[in-house]
């Protein structure tokens, strides 16, 4: 049985700032967004559009939609992408209720 965390290899390496809702996050340069998000504690990527129930990723291979953030204005699944120095990113606009959890 495995009992190394599977972020491990996010704590090495060189690191760019990004923003989280307003606030700086320093993450690893090229990394899974998905994975570096959750490896610096953010737990709830968005809510859902019908009961607003907080969601974050799932399936980690695109599928499943769980992980969608905003990023720079677009409506992005953070499971697909890499870490870029500079991006701004918040949850997607579905309930604006939910817009101050972290």
């Amino acid at each position: 049985m495995k009992t190394a965390s599977p972020f491990l290899e996010l704590e090495s390496g060189p690191r760019v700032d990004v923003t989280w809702g307003g606030a700086t996050l320093s993450l690893p340069d090229g990394a899974n967004l998905a994975a570096a998000l959750l490896a610096a504690g953010v737990d709830v990527f968005r809510h859902t559009p019908v009961s607003g129930a907080p969601r974050a990723p799932f399936c980690m291979m695109g599928a499943c939609f769980d992980c969608l953030v905003e990023i720079n204005g677009v409506t992005r699944q953070a499971c697909m992408l890499e870490v870029i120095e500079g991006m701004v990113m918040t949850r997607p606009r579905e309930m604006g209720a939910h817009a101050d959890e972290t």
